[in-house]
């Protein structure tokens, strides 16, 4: 039962999705469930009531400061708040979960070598680890000046030229086409004796904003572009995404929400009149190939935490896994020195550089991150902050609560009342936010709505408080002011209010 009944989508023979800038029916039978299969009716009635929207503001929803249900970790707030394991898995669980952990930050190093086992890096690259990028398992950040990049990178991607990529798109196959020469993502390191892709570039502008009683804020615009591209300039056709890497916390939470809590809030055509038009990500499970709901990334280009973690392993390090089998990791053809480089595949041990046992503990390991408890959820000033967030429209993508599925394969995440405020569909987020890239069924001004629970903890965790997909935003009140398309009624009322209203909203994303 969804928060938002009023908003369905139902997938059967006939879905929709925009390619080149058209509205293109798809054949491609799509079938996913339009109502929990999962509960009896007792349990469903009971569902219903938890996560409808409240509309009492006077004093904390029951519940709501365990907001990842018993998985909640309510351990101090310090540094390594996003890294606890999840407070209600056995302790016979804990061992692959500390091996997980030990992988995510396992180094890995240039083949051949004398380490075995933890060689294959690369051969192109952004980072040698897991951790580098999600550094204490928390939100990365643009660069500074010199600094390394390694927590936020480009993705290179062109669109659909025929009508049979677009039909490859629409039928989920693929999500887009790489660049010719350097693929889908731009690598700025490599092992010794090649050289890297290039590096990012980023050119910001101020531009301010004026807010209700006068206050006026800067908000800096981003330009990035390819600095000293190492095989050639890119394609004519090559667009450029930057990503930071989110954090980690309740992965495996998200992955045991029912699809069809996630669809009952789609609302491709905004059938309701209400401005939003939430669509949902259909892609390919990795290992099956069947159409699956896609959940995880930017873009919701990944439907489960094992093929974010596999795509993390091609991608970032270059490592191949069951799943993402290619030992060059993101090499094209055209770079044939890449390819011809040795890897670190150990047939004794399997046919990847990292086999199956370590995308295993990997997946457990991102799995079961805990999310903290809530700090100030029954405080007055969150409370009020709590009121203008609903009152804004804020919660009509955000959707505060679930209740993950009774029959998720890791009892721990079972029938859990979960609060990651997201509603994981895609939605037009405006001309600001923009990136022009196709992924999928995302198009070009699309992202997925990212959960934001923790989100008040990442100056404490990461150091910083950059936001958004490319961190442009310097603070909460900046992420805000940059929401445009569907969200500009939300923006807008936002920018209207008067500044304890508008302080009471960000004192109530603090407290998540």
């Amino acid at each position: 039962m969804s928060p938002f009944p009023a908003r369905r989508l139902l997938f059967s023979a006939l879905a929709c999705a925009t390619i080149a800038g058209l509205s293109v029916a798809l054949a491609a039978g799509f079938d996913f469930p339009t109502k929990r299969t999962d509960l009896r009716e007792a349990d469903a009635k009971r569902v219903a009531e938890v996560t409808r929207p409240t509309t009492d503001f006077s004093t904390a929803e029951p519940y709501e400061a365990m907001q990842a249900g018993g998985a909640t970790s309510i351990d101090p707030v310090t540094q390594d708040a996003f890294s606890r394991i999840s407070a209600n898995i056995p302790f016979e669980k804990e061992q692959p979960f500390k091996l997980g952990n030990a992988l995510f930050k396992k180094l890995w190093v240039s083949a051949p070598s004398s380490t075995l086992a933890s060689d294959g890096l690369g051969p192109l690259f952004n980072a040698r680890s897991c951790m580098n990028c999600h550094v204490n398992d928390g939100r990365g950040r643009p660069p500074e000046a010199g600094a390394n990049t390694a927590s936020m990178f480009l993705r290179l991607a062109r669109p659909a030229r025929t009508a049979e990529e677009e039909r490859a798109i629409a039928n989920a196959e693929i999500l887009n086409f790489p660049d010719p020469v350097y693929g889908r993502q731009l690598q700025d390191r490599a092992v010794a004796g090649l050289p890297s892709e290039g590096k990012m570039k980023i050119e910001y502008t101020e531009e301010t904003v004026t807010l209700a009683g006068g206050e006026i804020v800067s908000l800096r615009r981003p330009r990035y572009s390819v600095d000293n591209p190492g095989y050639g300039p890119l394609d004519p056709a090559t667009t450029i995404s930057p990503r930071v890497a989110p954090a980690m916390i309740g992965l495996g939470l998200i992955e045991a929400i029912p699809e069809a809590d996630i669809l009952a809030n789609a609302d491709p055509d905004d059938s309701n009149g209400d401005g939003i038009s939430g669509k949902a990500a259909i892609v390919r499970d990795h290992r099956t190939g069947k159409p699956a709901l896609g959940r995880f990334g930017w873009k919701a280009q990944n439907a489960s935490v094992r093929d974010q973690s596999a795509d993390a392993f091609a991608s970032d390090i270059g490592i191949s896994t069951p799943d993402r089998p290619a030992a060059y990791g993101d090499c094209t053809e055209a770079q044939g020195t890449c390819r011809d480089m040795p890897d670190g595949v150990q047939k004794r041990l399997g046919n990847e550089e990292a086999p199956g046992p370590i995308l295993d503990l990997v997946t457990f390991y991102s799995a079961n991150l805990a999310v903290p408890a809530r700090r100030k959820a029954s405080f007055p000033e969150t409370l009020n902050g709590k009121k203008v967030f609903y009152d804004s429209g804020c919660a009509a993508c955000h959707v505060p609560k679930f209740v993950t599925r009774r029959d998720s394969a890791d009892k721990a995440q079972s029938f859990q009342l979960i609060w990651p405020y997201s509603d994981f569909l895609l939605h037009d987020m405006g001309e600001g936010l923009a990136d022009g890239q196709q992924v999928g069924f995302a198009s070009g001004r699309e992202w997925r709505t990212p959960p934001i629970w923790g989100i008040g903890l990442t100056r404490t965790v990461s150091g910083h408080s950059f936001f958004l997909h490319d961190g442009r935003a310097r603070n909460l009140t900046e992420a805000i002011l940059w929401h445009g398309g569907e969200a500009q009624k939300s923006r807008d009322a936002f920018a209207s209010l008067p500044a304890d209203s508008r302080q009471a909203l960000i004192t109530f994303l603090e407290s998540l």
